[in-house]
């Protein structure tokens, strides 16, 4: 995401959210955040209809992938920040009961693999074993004697 757009759903003006970037530059390695280079803010221009004068942005914007937008959430001031961090981590912490929950659950599911394994291990070559013996038994049926009787 753009950050203009952040900046309107953070409830906060675009320099303020940039200027929290920049202050904050540590937490924002390249998998979270880039600058839109010269070329690509000059297309994202033309598409948008946005004039370097009077109001329209002037500067490179900055991109966020998902993880900057939820750095950026920790970084800002705003109520709607706040909110995003703290259901962010309400998110994280849903997320790793949910995981411990399903481990009991796992551990069952492989202990019922390992009893059940072997007993389909016997049956598919029991199978094999037929399906052999119904071959042979083909072949030996099909043949036609040559020779003399």
């Amino acid at each position: 995401m753009l950050d203009f757009d952040l900046a309107e759903i953070y409830g906060v003006e675009t320099r303020v959210l940039k200027q929290a970037v920049r202050r904050n530059m540590e937490r924002f390695h390249n998998d979270f955040m880039f600058e839109l280079t010269e070329n690509e803010f000059e297309n994202l221009r033309s598409q948008l209809v946005m004039s370097n004068q009077h109001g329209g942005t002037r500067y490179k914007p900055f991109a966020f992938t998902e993880q900057g937008v939820a750095m950026l959430s920790s970084v800002l001031r705003s109520k709607t920040a706040i909110l995003v961090n703290i259901s962010i981590i309400r998110a994280f912490v849903m997320m790793r009961q949910f995981a411990l929950s399903h481990k009991e659950l796992g551990e069952k599911l492989s202990k019922l693999e390992e009893k059940y394994d072997q007993q389909f291990n016997n049956v598919n070559d029991v199978l094999r074993y037929l399906m052999q013996k119904d071959r042979k038994e083909k072949e030996q049926i099909e043949r036609k004697r040559i020779g003399f009787k």
